[in-house]
Order: C-alpha cells, then structure tokens, then sequence
C-alpha cells in the first residue's frame, strides 16, 4: 500500500481523500464535510476530487468545472454523453495515479457510481454519501450497488435496511438541512426589516425550485391566495425563491391578489420564521419549515404522464412529506396531484391560521420527526466524517490514521 493512502507519506500530512460531487446541493454538503473532516483530524487530511464554489472555498482545486455534470432533460442529456464518459475515464485514472486513503462521491449517482464501479477490486475504499431513494423506486438497485461500493451514508434513518441486506454496510448520519438550517431564523427582524407588523397574517408561499414545479403550482398558489384574501384581512405573502426560477416567481406574484415579497435565499430563513403559515411545494423545504417551527401545507402537481408513476410511488407510500413518512402519519396536510386544488389549500391554510391547537399538534409532531432525523445529536457532516475516517481505519489497521482515536 502506498505512503499517500495510508496518511504517513508527503510530510505526514494526513490521509488524501478524493471527493466527487455534481450538483450544488452535492456541494454544500461535500464542503461541510470537508470541514468535519479538517476538523475531526485536528487539520490532517488531504483533499482532491471535483467539486464547486463551496468545496472550492474549503480548499479543493476541482479536477474540472462541477458544472460539466449538473445536466437535467434529455434534450440535454444526450449531446453530453461523449463529454461525461470521456470524464469518468479521466476520473478513475486520476484517482489511481493519486491512489488516495477513500473516495467519497456525494449525491451524482449517473457520474459517480461509473467512476466507482471501475474502481472495483483496485483496494481503494468507495464510500457514497446520499443514498438513492430504492425504498420509493428501483428497489433492485440496492443490490446493484452493493456490488462495487464498500459503505454507504444514508440522510434518512429508514434507509439503512435497504442496503445492508445486500451485505452492503451502511451508516445513517443525518439530514443536511439539519445543519444548514440549525440556526433557525429571525422572524421579528425580518418583519421589522420589511415593514410588517407583527400582527399582520404572513403566509409563505413556496412554490419549489424547478421551472416543471413552479410552472404548475404558481396559477394554484396564486388562486389559493385570492380565496384566503377574502378571508383574512390584511393577509400579505412572501415567497422565497431561488436564482433560476426568480424571474418567473416575480412575474407570478406581481400579479397575485394580496400583497407579496419576493426574497432571495439570504433571506430564507428569517422569512420562514416570521411566517404563521406556509403553502409549500413537496421536498426538503419541508424540514426546514420544522425546524423554523412554521406549520404548513404540502401541494405538488407534474406533468399527467408522470402523475401515472407518482400514483404507483404513493400506493406504496401513504405520504409524501418526509415529517410524514418518518412518523408514519399525517401531521401535514399532502394536497397532490388531483388533490391540489385552491379550495383544499385554502382550506387547510384557513384551519392553520385559525386554529392554535392545530398548529402546536403540527409543530410538536414536526419535532418528532427531526428529533428521529438526528436533530439533538452531532451535526450530520461529523457523522459522516467519522465514518470516513473510521472506513479508512477499518482497511489500513487504524496505522497512521487520525481515525483509529475518534468515537463514533
């Protein structure tokens, strides 16, 4: 074995750990791992791999643009099939040149998992980081996996079992939102910084990130705040939006029938905090609403065609919340597909607003859930740092790793 994955070579300066991501969710959550890792070391490790803005700031020189793998749609797709090959060639040569203490690869199952499938049998630990979601689809895919990688690192605590049936062991570390939005926000500065007073209705409208999802729910949202309007007086909405979909957020809410603030993701927090309510879109904004302790709504429509998939997923799954999933029972309201209608939103928004009982029910079983997600415990980045560094001890001995002295 070489010097440089055992940590005792180029100046005893830790083990080289090579990272690869290919999405800028990928990359938040490769750089704070990169700083678990500097910290739980005491500054001795290494980094190579490809990665973006945020990793690049914790000190990673990307192999190539992070922005090469972040392609969504066919139409897109397709045109770059030669270029992506070429980099995954490009990858496991690197990565056998560096020969590094592991690789971890973050989320980019399409790039990755070719990367690390090639690296099979080379005696080079192959750790993934976000799991792909075979509990909702693809369940074969777990075993497929297990086939080239040697740990897996889980966000939700239920995926676990999927994967070490397969013999595949695997670690549940905890959801990233927890950490990114473990401060919570100000919502007393926020109103007194947009002039609202603290007793004027303030409902989040928050409509997702993708232009498909934004396409389909900003017409319902906007109806669903006409019926609200003429129900609360005074109602005002705030919608926090992300750069690619700004431009038509703000054509939408320019035209809606209460009075609306469009906020960048500067503002995300503080907004979600000094909302009573919120009518969201499906995903992670879910826990962030938790953890900001603002009972809301979940709404989702897509395209009829994969309304058909979506209705086999949820036959499996009686929700689609992740509060919901981890309690395993309604303590949001889902209003999707054919559901995800303004008279059932304003509804159940109306309820919300209305009722202080609903609301603490709401709240007190939202914790719940981030309370099974981790929340009280170390952040998810030292989890996984620690199972990093302990993956790498298990296959060199704990010789001349910073990772045989720390607990798990």
């Amino acid at each position: 074995m070489s010097a440089s994955r055992t940590g005792t070579g180029r100046g005893g300066d830790g083990p080289l750990i090579f990272l690869m991501a290919g999405e800028p969710s990928g990359d938040a959550i490769g750089a704070r791992l990169m700083a678990a890792l500097r910290r739980e070391t005491n500054g001795r490790v290494r980094f190579a791999g490809i990665g973006g803005e945020r990793m690049a700031a914790e000190g990673l020189e990307s192999q190539f643009p992070m922005a090469e793998l972040s392609i969504m749609g066919v139409a897109e797709v397709i045109p770059s099939i030669p270029r992506v090959l070429r980099r995954v060639r490009e990858t496991v040569a690197r990565i056998r040149l560096l020969s590094p203490a592991a690789v971890v690869s973050i989320d980019a199952t399409g790039f990755c998992f070719r990367v690390e499938r090639a690296l099979k049998g080379d005696g080079i630990p192959l750790i993934h980081y976000v799991a792909p979601m075979v509990w909702a689809w693809r369940a074969r895919r777990a075993r497929h996996v297990a086939e080239f990688l040697d740990h897996m690192m889980t966000l939700l605590p239920f995926e676990p079992p999927y994967f070490e049936r397969h013999g595949l062991p695997t670690s549940f570390v905890g959801h990233p939102i927890l950490e990114e939005g473990a401060a919570g926000g100000d919502g007393a500065r926020f109103r007194a910084r947009h002039g609202i007073a603290s007793d004027v209705p303030l409902l989040a409208v928050l409509p997702g990130s993708r232009h498909g999802e934004t396409k389909r729910l900003l017409p319902v949202f906007g109806v669903t705040l006409g019926l609200l309007r003429d129900r609360f007086s005074g109602l005002r909405a705030v919608v926090a939006t992300v750069a690619n979909v700004a431009e038509e957020v703000r054509a939408a809410a320019a035209a809606w029938p209460v009075e609306t603030l469009v906020v960048g993701a500067a503002e995300k927090y503080d907004a979600f905090a000094a909302a009573d309510a919120a009518l969201a879109a499906s995903g992670t904004v879910s826990l962030e609403l938790a953890i900001a302790r603002t009972p809301m709504v979940i709404a989702y429509r897509v395209h009829p065609l994969t309304e058909i998939f979506g209705r086999r997923i949820l036959r499996r799954f009686r929700y689609a919340c992740l509060i919901n999933l981890l309690e395993d029972r309604e303590i949001v309201p889902e209003r999707l597909l054919e559901k995800c209608r303004p008279d059932l939103l304003a509804g159940e928004i109306d309820r919300l607003l209305r009722d202080p009982a609903a609301r603490q029910a709401q709240i007190e079983g939202a914790a719940a859930a981030l309370a099974r997600l981790g929340l009280a415990g170390p952040p998810p980045s030292t989890r996984a740092a620690r199972t990093v560094l302990q993956v790498i001890a298990a296959r060199t001995g704990g010789v001349g790793s910073p990772a045989a002295a720390i607990p798990a």
